[in-house]
């Protein structure tokens, strides 16, 4: 894989700048230069065997559901309160009550999700596996969109926003370079460290299998021209285009069966 971040070979501890080919240890967790690889001192990590029954089906997982089933639970709760506050008259402040923002954006979220949802079923086949809404062990988080192809896998994190998503760099010769994303203006550079987790819990599991970060914006003000671009190794597009990025996948020497049981038995639908 292509190092995100420099680090030490395991093997003889020389330096290995980011940006740099290497094999990543999955067990260890560590990394390992090529000259030791080739030397034949690394064992590469496999990705883990399934454990499935082979007469279950693989569950794909329906995109944006857990989205939509906390939508669902935050409006109904928003209209207790308001009957609970306005006793017999509960029924009209409900109807004439605007949705609270933090209740809409997550019925939003779930639309974005379900229609990205939609276009990747619509890639599916033999060499291109597709896994919705997966939830990460040990966590309240979970994961929009798994793809695995031959070439490696893609971790995707759908995202309903207004506004152009941007790339603002800062810093250079004299100073540390700084990349931060601009959506209709506004930082969102958390978004891209929040899909670089993920990235990591995936490649925690597949050892020396790629993983790629994707953001895919689903109703951005995208230009006429060019538009996507890439942050500290995530790239940044949308749907039409991550199609295109995807279906261009299909070479490679990934085993898209096996890798796809292996992800979908770790991350089970959220």
């Amino acid at each position: 894989m292509r190092l995100r971040y420099a680090g030490a070979c395991r093997q003889c501890g020389a330096r290995i700048a980011a940006g740099t080919e290497a094999i990543y240890e999955g067990e260890t967790k560590s990394i390992s230069c090529l000259v030791c690889a080739t030397e034949g001192s690394v064992a590469l990590t496999p990705v883990l065997e399934p454990t499935r029954d082979e007469s279950t089906p693989i569950e794909p997982g329906t995109a944006g559901s857990s989205a939509r089933r906390e939508y669902e639970r935050r409006k109904a709760k928003d209209k207790e309160k308001l009957r609970g506050k306005w006793g017999r008259f509960g029924g009209l402040a409900v109807a004439l009550a605007d949705e609270r923002p933090s209740t809409s954006a997550w019925d939003r979220g779930a639309i974005g999700e379900e229609r990205l949802g939609v276009r990747l079923n619509a890639l599916a086949s033999e060499d291109l596996a597709v896994l919705h809404d997966r939830r990460i062990p040990g966590s309240k988080a979970n994961i929009d969109h798994i793809v695995i192809t031959p070439g490696g896998i893609w971790v995707i994190d759908a995202k309903r926003y207004k506004g152009r998503p941007e790339l603002k760099i800062a810093g250079g010769m004299l100073r540390s370079r700084v990349e931060k994303l601009l959506v209709g203006g506004r930082d969102s550079t958390k978004l891209v460290d929040g899909v670089l987790k993920q990235v990591d819990v995936v490649q925690d599991l597949v050892g020396s299998v790629a993983v790629n970060g994707v953001l895919c914006f689903i109703e951005a003000d995208w230009p006429l021209i060019g538009g996507a671009f890439m942050t500290r190794g995530v790239h940044v597009l949308w749907p039409k285009r991550l199609a295109k990025v995807l279906e261009a996948q299909r070479a490679g020497d990934v085993d898209v069966a096996k890798t796809r049981e292996s992800l979908a038995s770790r991350f089970k639908p959220a």
